[in-house]
């Protein structure tokens, strides 16, 4: 089964003195290294997602900020294909489904920052084009958030939305993952 790689929204305002930082990023960006540095080691297809926000009053993803970078926790090679995205579904309005097509691809890898949002859109709409999914739980971040009075942990956060997406796919630490790869000797 041809599997690639979404890298979804591993950019500087995620991480301490951006914009919106969120829970732990650098330990999801490391999984999500690994499971980058796997992809590109034995040939496979990855495209990094990076959002820049159309807004002129967005708070964080502004167009030409150094926010937008990709972190270097999850470096961009040049070369590698970049999906820009301005809505939180990296197939909304972009060229990702085109590309993933070209490359005759039925399943996704899925890491990234937002788990509650941005990765959970981008995992729904892929499931929606029915694609077979794999989201690597430990390679996602999210924040703490902020409900009337109340702050929900960021830590909750992101049980609850991995929760939430295991009818559209499977939830897997970044070592499993790389474990069946391997084992089906997909790469």
């Amino acid at each position: 089964m041809k599997t690639a790689l979404l890298v979804i929204d591993i950019q500087n305002d995620h991480f301490p003195g951006g914009k919106l930082p969120l829970v732990n990023p650098l330990e999801a960006a490391q999984k999500a290294y690994m499971l980058l540095q796997c992809f590109r080691e034995q040939g496979g297809k990855h495209v990094h997602i990076q959002h820049i926000s159309k807004n002129p009053d967005a708070g964080y993803f502004i167009s030409g900020d150094r926010g937008t970078d990709i972190h270097d926790s999850a470096a961009h090679f040049e070369g590698e294909p970049i999906v820009y995205k301005h809505e939180p579904n990296a197939f909304l309005n972009t060229e990702l489904l085109e590309l993933l097509r070209s490359w005759q691809i039925e399943r996704l890898v899925i890491c990234g920052m937002m788990t509650h949002l941005d990765v959970n859109a981008t995992v729904r709409a892929a499931a929606d084009l029915d694609f077979q999914i794999i989201i690597a739980e430990d390679a996602c971040a999210t924040l703490d958030l902020q409900e009337g009075d109340s702050i929900i942990p960021a830590q909750q956060v992101q049980k609850t939305s991995l929760d939430a997406l295991k009818p559209y796919g499977r939830v897997m630490k970044s070592e499993e993952i790389l474990a069946l790869l391997a084992a089906e000797m997909i790469l």
